[in-house]
């Protein structure tokens, strides 16, 4: 099994950015402990703060792996681009959030790409991750 981590704008500086809200850890650090967790599946990481750069990424795996777990960040409230992105590719994506949305500003509540997406966790940290792949991977073994 193949999965493809795709993290948007800002996440880049996961572990310095606001760690009241996100936490003290690097991605990079995090993703380490994920992998030896799911030691059976290929977790491939990318990271852009670029819009298109994510679009392209989401059509390059979009066809040959088994999931993609999305945390666009910002671009989750502004992107009618990438929700079609992910309506024109075959396998399941689901969208995490670190932080829980909707529990803050107004302008985060609304997701334009969750109407696209096989489901959304929002809130758990960067458990958001596993629990994300754990979803993947239930769908994909049973279907």
């Amino acid at each position: 099994m193949k999965i493809q981590i795709i993290n948007g704008v800002n996440l880049n500086l996961l572990g310095t950015r606001e760690p009241k809200i996100y936490g003290n850890s690097s991605f990079e650090s995090y993703l380490k402990n994920l992998k030896n967790e799911y030691s059976t599946i290929i977790l491939n990481y990318y990271q852009s703060n670029l819009e298109g750069e994510i679009i392209n990424k989401i059509h390059k795996v979009g066809f040959s792996y088994d999931g993609i777990i999305l945390n666009a960040g910002a671009y989750t409230h502004t992107s009618i681009a990438i929700h079609d992105a992910i309506k024109a590719i075959k396998i399941p994506v689901v969208e995490i959030h670190m932080s829980n949305i909707h529990k803050r500003e107004s302008f985060r509540h609304k997701s334009f790409i969750a109407s696209a997406c096989m489901g959304t966790i929002v809130g758990f940290g960067m458990d958001s991750y596993r629990l994300a792949v754990e979803a993947i991977k239930k769908l994909r073994t049973n279907s």
